[in-house]
Order: C-alpha cells, then sequence, then structure tokens
C-alpha cells in the first residue's frame, strides 16, 4: 500500500496541532507543514491575548461551544505533559449597568447548556472580594479560565511532529495550488528564489490571514472573504499591575464578535489591556503604518465590507479613536477599573485577528470548514481558535480528512 502524503499550509497553532494528530493517528501517513515564515507561530498565534477560553460566549451546539471545551480540557493535559505554563486565574465579565446586567442572563444561560464548570453570579462586594479594584453592579465570574503562552505550545507541537517523523518547512511560501486526477500539487517558494513542487493526495489549508486567497487557488467560491482587523494592546506599567489579579473582562456586545478592552495578567507577570478592534490596513498590519495595496484593495472592493460599515460605521469610528489615543484607550479601561490613568498604561505590540466576512456583510460567527475535492480549506479560524486548536485537529482527522 503507498504511503498516504498530507500537506498542510500554515505554521500556526491549528496547522501544528493536526500534523501531531496525523502523526499520532495515521500510522504510516507522512505529514508536511508548509510555513511562509521563520518561525511557526507568527502570525496570530504569536500575538494574541494568552487566554485559554471556557466556553462562555459561544451558541450551543456550535462547533466553537463544542471544540473550545474539548480543546480546553485537551490544552491543559498537553501543557502539564510538556511542562508547560498554564494558569487557572479565572475570568469576571464586569456589569456596568442594568442593559449590561440583562446581556448577563444570555451568556450565564450559553455557559450552563455549554457546561462551564463553576460558573456564578456576583454582587457589588462578591466583585469586590474578587478583584478589589474593579467597579460594577455585578459580574460573571468563570474560575477555570485560564492563561497560557501559546507561542511555546506552537513550538512544542512542531516538535512533535518532527520526532514523529512529520516535517515542518519554514520559508515555504505556496505560490501556487492545483489539483489532478491524482494528487494536488503545491508549489512553494523559498528565500534563494527556488521553486519547489510537492504532490499530496490530501491538503489542509490553516493559512489563517490568506485562508481565503489559499481557499481560492483551489478551486473555493471567493465567498467569504477574510477582512483583517487590528488589535491594540497597551500594558500596564510594572507598578500599577496589582490593579488586576486574573482576567477583567465587560459584557461583550454580542452583535459583534470582539469582545471590547479588557485586562489580562499574563503567564509571564505582564498584565495587558486591550484589544481594540479597528480595519487593518494589511493583512499582516500590526502598525498603522503598515499599508499593503493589494491587501487593503481587495478589502474594500468587496460588497460585504461596505454593508458592514454602512450598519456599523458608528462603532468603527469609536474604536479607530481608542486606537489613536492613549487618553482614550485608557477611559475604556477605566469603566472597568477606575484607578487606571494613562500613564499607567504604556504601548505594546499589535494583534491581527483573521475575521471571514460575507458577501452579504455578515461577519462569520463560527468555525468555518468546506472540502474541494482534495483540499480541506479551514475558512474562519478566529477566537477561541487557540484555545480549540487540539479538538480542532481532532475534528478535522476524524470527520473532515478523506480516509483511504
Amino acid at each position: 500500500m503507498s504511503i498516504e502524503r498530507i500537506g498542510i499550509i500554515g505554521g500556526g497553532i491549528v496547522g501544528l496541532a493536526l500534523a501531531r494528530w496525523i502523526t499520532e493517528n495515521r500510522p504510516g501517513a507522512r505529514v508536511t507543514v508548509l510555513e511562509k515564515e521563520d518561525q511557526v507561530a507568527a502570525h496570530q498565534t504569536g500575538h494574541n491575548s494568552g487566554v485559554v477560553h471556557a466556553g462562555l460566549y459561544y451558541r450551543p451546539g456550535s462547533l466553537k461551544a463544542t471544540l473550545c471545551r474539548r480543546g480546553g480540557s485537551l490544552l491543559r493535559e498537553y501543557c502539564a505533559e510538556r511542562e508547560l505554563p498554564y494558569e487557572e486565574l479565572g475570568k469576571v465579565l464586569v456589569a456596568r449597568d442594568s442593559d449590561d446586567s440583562a446581556r448577563l442572563d444570555g451568556i450565564e444561560k450559553k455557559a450552563s447548556a455549554n457546561g462551564v464548570p463553576g460558573v456564578r453570579r456576583l454582587g457589588p462586594e462578591g466583585l469586590r472580594e474578587l478583584e478589589p479594584h474593579v467597579e460594577g453592579i455585578e459580574g460573571l465570574h468563570s474560575p477555570h479560565t485560564a492563561v497560557t503562552d501559546f507561542v511555546a505550545i506552537a513550538e512544542a507541537l512542531a516538535d512533535d511532529v518532527r520526532r514523529a517523523g512529520g516535517r515542518v518547512r519554514l520559508n515555504a511560501p505556496v505560490i501556487a495550488l492545483r489539483q489532478d486526477a491524482g494528487a494536488a500539487e503545491v508549489l512553494t517558494g523559498d528565500p534563494q528564489g527556488e521553486r519547489v513542487k510537492r504532490r499530496f493526495d490530501t491538503v489542509v489549508i490553516c493559512g489563517g490571514l490568506h485562508g481565503d486567497r489559499l481557499a481560492r487557488m483551489a478551486g473555493a467560491p471567493s465567498d467569504p472573504r477574510i477582512v483583517a482587523f487590528r488589535g491594540q494592546y497597551h500594558e500596564l506599567v510594572p507598578e500599577r499591575r496589582h490593579l488586576v489579579r486574573g482576567l477583567v473582562y465587560p459584557v461583550p456586545d454580542p452583535r459583534y464578535p470582539f469582545l471590547g478592552v479588557h485586562l489580562t495578567r499574563h503567564v509571564h507577570g505582564e498584565v495587558m489591556a486591550g484589544p481594540n478592534a479597528i480595519l487593518a490596513t494589511a493583512r499582516e498590519g500590526y502598525r498603522g503604518s503598515d499599508v499593503r495595496r493589494r491587501d487593503l484593495a481587495e478589502t474594500l472592493s468587496w460588497p460585504g465590507f461596505w454593508r458592514l460599515a454602512r450598519e456599523h460605521w458608528t462603532v468603527g469610528a469609536r474604536e479607530m479613536a481608542v486606537s489613536a489615543s492613549q487618553a482614550v484607550f485608557a477611559h475604556e479601561a477605566r469603566k472597568l477599573i477606575p484607578e487606571i490613568a494613562a500613564a499607567d498604561l504604556r504601548s505594546a505590540p499589535a494583534g491581527v485577528r483573521a475575521q471571514a466576512l460575507t458577501r452579504k456583510g455578515e461577519l462569520l460567527d463560527d468555525f468555518a470548514v468546506d472540502t474541494q475535492d482534495r483540499v480541506v480549506c479551514v475558512r474562519n479560524a478566529p477566537s477561541p481558535a487557540a484555545t480549540s486548536a487540539l479538538a480542532i485537529a481532532e475534528h478535522l482527522g476524524e470527520q473532515v480528512l478523506p480516509t483511504r
């Protein structure tokens, strides 16, 4: 019997988790990860909040809900096995008014339906006991929400793949992808300008910020389109880190996939504030000055973007103001912790979120996967994809990848 050849495009945490799953569950399969950067976890995996989500927000029965819960458990076990940082600091959602309280009711019901353990409602005194510097009329506490180091996890997964005989090819950007009756052929480049053709029985696209472009190479429809949103972070200066014990979040607006400015204590001790969310002018646009004409043109020519912008322009304007001014950013943080001043914050590296947007202007709410002959396309995998990565890999391996 011939060796099964599986190629995975993308060396973020989802692609690496799938590669590891294949090495453990498909005896004899040969897996190759193709990553365009010179390191794994270079983009979304390496620029997120480090939060291991418990599954509070997600629609019961959705892939996000089921894979987040399963993925969190698998991730906790993996971190213990590999001696990687994992701390259950707990998260509290802070209600500032009656509208927030009404939204907490819905979130509490979703958390219960999703089987999130230990979730409880807190009054003002309970809030202060948990987070002494927080101000709100009530809160919802998720004690098992955790933080970790997703870059360290991705590097460990890559090591697992290599030790099992798989390959992780860095500096291997995909230039072309085509299919014929016998295989899927991937053409990659390298820093020296060489071109390499590789043939696989199956290719899985886990390309994150470029997932839609790669999917179109495989013959997938252009809908949905990836639109990149930049999230600006600030860090509390060391002498003010005591203001936050764990994770402090506002009550999210269910109309948007973004959670608003929140405060997170990380495994390495720093306390981050953010992110907000504004349109990125490059798919890998971590700075406001990063502009790529092709990326911006693809966004501005997409009908769904203008439909989204017309409906939510006021929110977009507010987010731009938050991003442009440290004082305004501090004002948002003060809604949770009134003692925070602009001088307590310093700029920190930003992140970029790959969000799938339909032609009709709808932000895809759930993970989305489709198949084009020999190519499996992960079309939408934003947060909580890092939390869910090991479960996404399991799902893809057991229910999506073709069997021989």
